[in-house]
């Protein structure tokens, strides 16, 4: 079985995309219409940064999405299809359209509103996001749901069995931290992100894009998608529309995810897009040498995965 997956903010790095930039129209255009959703030259800003602007949600993700449609194109164009689809946080709005459910210019313009709104309510509070690696993860749990006010630090990513993610204001999260390192409870870094994204503290984005949202057309999906919202497919158009709003405001449920894409037996993982951050937590969450992890993030990872394994151009396992 073989599962497309579609990352979110954090995957980005200045030049993403150049490959596509330079040999494909198609990209081009797509990349012509988000620009004209944001109201700024997306391409000037992708390939040479700065890395401070391309940092903004209402710019990059547009261009994430872009660029992971980009590459989605011209895998499908080789004859690999998915069996299932997922996109972690904003990777859902890419994998609506590789399920089928939006085209890839209503992707983009979803894309675009969200980030314009996500902006717009970080501007309000000083938030953001701590991503903690533990061994003590139950612990850890415990821990925050007894001390951590509910209304200033929330879980926001369950990511691995030993890797979350909280969001939160930045007083409470430093808080957090060292609460975290005093009690040796695991290691934490600061997310380079402007807000503190899938917290009650986007309610205001929240609204404003479930009332956007129901002016883009949604179909069922011709493939399978999970959601991160409950780790399950869903075929309702009207279901699906709260399923990517209502997560603007709950925790991505990744690790749930990659549970699903074990009882399904996938065993090709296409991470396409820029990155290899859901690569790394594949392999978290124990996805093991059995599984062949590609990489799509450059056109010749498109030329790789296209090798039959029998091929002496067969790289090998992909990632490690």
């Amino acid at each position: 079985m073989k599962a497309f997956l579609f990352p979110g903010q954090g995957s980005q790095e200045v030049g993403m995309g150049a490959d596509l930039f330079r040999s494909d129209p198609d990209f081009r255009a797509l990349m012509d219409h988000a620009s004209k959703a944001v109201g700024e030259d997306l391409e000037r800003l992708c390939l040479r940064g700065p890395e401070s602007r391309l940092l903004r949600s209402r710019v990059l993700q547009p261009l994430i999405v872009c660029v992971s449609l980009g590459y989605l194109r011209h895998l499908t164009a080789q004859g690999i299809r998915p069996d299932v689809v997922l996109g972690h946080s904003l990777g859902e709005l890419s994998a609506l359209a590789a399920a089928g459910i939006v085209s890839f210019e209503q992707a983009v313009t979803l894309a675009a509103q969200r980030g314009a709104l996500m902006e717009a309510a970080a501007a309000t509070v000083a938030g953001g996001m701590l991503a903690v690696i533990t061994p003590e993860r139950e612990r850890l749990l415990q821990r925050l749901a007894a001390s951590a006010p509910s209304d200033r630090v929330v879980l926001a990513n369950d990511n691995a069995p030993n890797q979350i993610v909280l969001s939160g204001l930045l007083e409470a999260l430093t808080s957090c931290a060292e609460a975290i390192a005093r009690e040796k409870l695991g290691t934490c870094r600061k997310l380079a992100v402007s807000g503190p994204w899938h917290s009650p503290f986007l309610q205001e984005a929240r609204r404003q894009f479930t009332t956007f949202i129901e002016s883009v057309p949604f179909r069922a999906p011709v493939v399978p998608m999970l959601f991160n919202l409950t780790a399950e497919t869903e075929a309702d158009p009207a279901r699906i529309r709260i399923l990517i709003t209502r997560i603007l405001t709950r925790p991505v449920r990744w690790r749930d995810c990659m549970t699903q894409l074990k009882r399904l037996e996938a065993r090709e993982l296409f991470e396409i897009g820029p990155g290899r951050v859901l690569a790394g937590l594949a392999r978290a969450n124990g996805f093991g040498d059995e599984t062949h992890l590609w990489a799509i993030n450059n056109l010749r990872g498109v030329e790789w995965a296209a090798q039959p394994p029998d091929s002496p151009e067969f790289p090998g396992p992909p990632l490690l």
